[in-house]
């Protein structure tokens, strides 16, 4: 038992030292460093329910850096969002009997479009860095996220002011399409 103990010991041990040993090498050799990005933890990731995103911004100026980071992180966390609620809507449609399908569907993409833009406004910062670079600029980190639950309001409450999606519409069924997509979404990263 205690030989073992020693055995396993002792080759965690070397692997840990050749590992070490082989990064350094890499550095040595090409002259890179590794790099951490900030924000890369999993409670920064999109998840069942939230969208998130991060992204940096870079200027001589700290406000201008901050709202560079701000507006690339939403940016981002929109086209994931119309990523998403496209894959969505294309099974929802194709999962339900509508009169006229192609109509349906463009509606119901332009709706979705104008839902992502408003929910962009109920974007919340997470959490942010900044740091001072050397020629005097500064590079900000912001980290936001959106709710899932103010998506699926916002098409809820519109398709509800549009009477000819409503007569199509199943409120439960597109939930539950879109509840199991952020499920893959979230297991993915």
């Amino acid at each position: 038992m205690k030989s073992n103990r020693i055995i396993l010991i002792g080759f965690t041990a070397i692997v840990g030292l050749a590992s070490c040993k082989h990064t350094k090498k890499i550095q040595k050799v090409t002259g890179a460093q590794e790099i951490t990005v900030p924000f890369s933890e999993n409670k920064y990731k999109s998840d069942k329910d939230y969208f998130r995103a991060k992204q940096s911004g870079k200027s001589p100026d700290l406000a201008t850096a901050k709202k560079i980071a701000l507006q690339n992180a939403k940016a981002e966390a929109a086209g994931n969002i119309k990523a998403l609620v496209k894959r969505v809507t294309d099974q929802y449609t194709n999962q339900r009997t509508v009169s006229n399908k192609q109509d349906f569907e463009n509606k119901f993409e332009e709706l979705s479009r104008e839902v992502v833009e408003q929910t962009l406004t109920d974007v919340q910062v997470m959490d942010e860095k900044i740091f001072k670079e050397t020629d005097g600029g500064f590079t900000y980190w912001a980290a936001v996220e959106i709710s899932k639950k103010s998506i699926l309001d916002g098409v809820s409450d519109k398709i509800s002011k549009n009477e000819a999606l409503k007569l199509d519409y199943d409120k439960k069924k597109f939930e539950d399409i879109f509840n199991s997509e952020m499920e893959k979404m979230s297991k993915e990263q």
